[in-house]
């Protein structure tokens, strides 16, 4: 219960029971979803960039979720900062569990129907670096679908290494995986991609860099990914 995997029914709609002192009425429905596996997980720590009370910005850690399942939430950043600061926590936006970076949450209805607004009217400046196989010698656009969905990601290099690339992409849309299938769709995985294409030990390098949007009186703030968190390319050239 206390990790989110107890759920109870009311009327057809379903939500997380978390307190042992709840009051069960006649005909609502009590759900038990157990995985031992996920119920021994524990969750590595995200680091505060800075708390404005309606949103506070992050750095969630790789093997930190964005957002649980039925099987529980105590492994998902939203729950965590929700039990760190004591307010409630809201999801505007969402990073692979194995992507580290910026990440912003909202602390109040009206922020998260503000912030979830400038995502999904493509006004969040959105920045993330990754390290891909092969030579990338110009900056260049695709412009493939996701998924069925427009999706539309500006890549920019870097630096080169005799097999590698490092590179700054800035995503105009949000489809899931979107960066890391544009960039297998060209021929060049993200190192440590192995849904799309490679492998690697040190898992995949990718992460958000930097995060830029309008707070809640219009001034334009933008949080960034300290650089020595950035990904790496060794032995540039």
């Amino acid at each position: 219960m206390s990790k989110g995997a107890v759920w109870v029914n009311r009327a057809g709609r379903a939500r997380r029971l978390r307190r042992g002192k709840s009051v069960l009425d006649a005909g609502m429905g009590l759900s038990l979803y157990y995985s031992d596996e996920i119920l021994k997980q524990q969750p590595p720590e995200p680091t505060l960039l800075v708390d404005e009370g309606s949103y506070s910005t992050w750095i969630k850690p790789t093997g930190l979720l964005s957002g649980g399942s039925r099987f529980g939430d105590h492994c998902a950043i939203n729950r965590v900062v929700e039990k760190e600061l004591d307010r409630p926590t809201f999801l505007v936006h969402r990073l692979d569990r194995f992507v580290w970076g910026v990440m912003t949450l909202a602390h109040s209805k009206k922020a998260a129907t503000e912030l979830s607004r400038q995502f999904q009217s493509r006004e969040i400046e959105k920045t993330y670096k990754a390290v891909v196989h092969g030579p990338i010698r110009e900056s260049q656009t695709i412009n493939l679908p996701v998924e069925g969905k427009a999706a539309l990601s500006r890549l920019t290099p870097l630096s080169r290494s005799k097999d590698h690339t490092l590179i700054e992409i800035r995503i105009e849309t949000g489809r899931k995986h979107q960066i890391r299938q544009h960039l297998s769709a060209i021929g060049h995985p993200i190192i440590g991609d192995r849904l799309y294409g490679s492998t690697d030990p040190n898992g995949i390098q990718l992460a958000s860099v930097a995060l830029g949007f309008r707070d809640f009186e219009g001034k334009f703030v933008r949080y960034e990914l300290p650089e020595e968190l950035h990904p790496k390319l060794l032995n540039e050239c």
